[in-house]
């Protein structure tokens, strides 16, 4: 098995992501590796022709990234406490940030869980976990929440 250095945990604070980060822990524990946290805010669909003049797409977008900043800190703080990690904050397509915040920290591993949806909501939502396991050249562990 390899050594891992580098560990990228993606979340979106689900139950599934909740199951996948104690593997994530355990693997950054058990290699004395770095844990880089990532979370993506997809972004907004351009919904200029319904616009509403008291709010616009930016400030949300900006709100729900600052959201994710205090989400992710708090997560961290009260999850991690004996390794090393850093956390990060992307807005666009989950599956591409993940794969492309995992290769500008040099992960080794990427880690993260499944929703384990099926059928038509597996056809009208996709998974960002089969697009990221296609799609990353690293090793991917996904770890399915029931």
């Amino acid at each position: 098995m390899s050594e891992f250095k580098k560990i990228l945990f993606a979340t979106d604070f689900s139950r599934g992501s909740e199951k996948a980060f104690s593997h994530a822990l355990s693997l950054a524990r058990k290699y004395r590796a770095r844990l880089d946290v990532v979370h993506v805010v997809q972004e907004m669909l351009d919904i200029t022709e319904f616009y509403v003049p008291h709010i616009s797409v930016e400030v949300i977008e900006r709100e729900m990234e600052e959201a994710a900043e205090v989400k992710i800190k708090d997560f961290c703080k009260d999850s991690i406490k004996d390794v090393e990690y850093e956390t990060h904050i992307k807005m666009g397509v989950p599956f591409k940030e993940i794969i492309e915040t995992a290769e500008a920290v040099g992960a080794d591993v990427i880690v993260m869980g499944t929703h384990g949806r099926s059928g038509v909501d597996h056809v009208l939502f996709g998974s960002t976990a089969e697009k990221v396991v296609r799609k990353s050249t690293l090793p991917v562990l996904t770890v399915r929440a029931d």
